[in-house]
């Protein structure tokens, strides 16, 4: 399970930053900075692939109950203008900056960290051992796929409020027959060669 060992070596505030939607061929990139209480962490905070989603939301409310939190996302549109690793940079550094503070550490998931201001520390790994930002990839997670399952109604057929937009069987076969919708990702190849075939 992540613990708080890494947030205690580095000045208060602390920010654990992660990401999720990084892979769908469809949706945003969302980020999430969530800034951990010692005396006030939910039981039960782990890497969000880890958890189910009735467990992710029931921590996402909570943390937004006990810590400071804030969200960011890149759209498809920045998706496709910046690439996915710099959309998914801009989300972060958005996230960060919905925080309302300056973080006297931000903590990564992964290997880099954006282009910013804040002294910042990536750790790979980091969502299964880092509890900020393990929180941090809850509320992303569970962000992330609300706004999938919302994006489903406006878009029937794709299957996104079970695939969260990404290329399962169903979604592929979908694009292939109903053509791309403006929440696809055109950059990304299955979308371009749908979007070819019209």
């Amino acid at each position: 399970m992540p613990d708080y060992s890494h947030e205690t070596l580095h000045l208060a505030p602390v920010a654990g930053v992660d990401e999720a939607g990084r892979g769908p061929l469809a949706g945003p990139v969302v980020a999430a900075a969530v800034v951990l209480s010692p005396d006030c962490i939910p039981d039960g905070i782990d890497d969000s692939k880890a958890l189910t989603a009735a467990k992710r939301a029931e921590l996402c409310a909570a943390l937004m109950q006990c810590a400071r939190v804030g969200v960011g996302i890149a759209s498809t549109e920045e998706i496709d203008r910046l690439n996915i690793l710099w959309a998914t940079m801009l989300a972060m550094e958005r996230a960060v900056a919905a925080l309302g503070i300056a973080p006297g550490m931000v903590l990564v998931d992964g290997n880099r960290s954006p282009k910013w201001a804040h002294p910042s520390t990536a750790i790979i790994g980091g969502d299964a051992r880092c509890v900020s930002i393990a929180a941090a990839s809850i509320v992303a997670k569970h962000r992330r796929d609300q706004m999938m399952i919302e994006a489903d109604a406006l878009h029937p057929g794709y299957g996104w409020a079970s695939n969260k937009g990404y290329a399962s069987r169903a979604h592929q076969a979908a694009l292939r027959s109903l053509g791309p919708t403006p929440l696809h990702r055109r950059s990304f190849a299955p979308v371009a060669q749908a979007w070819l075939a019209l």
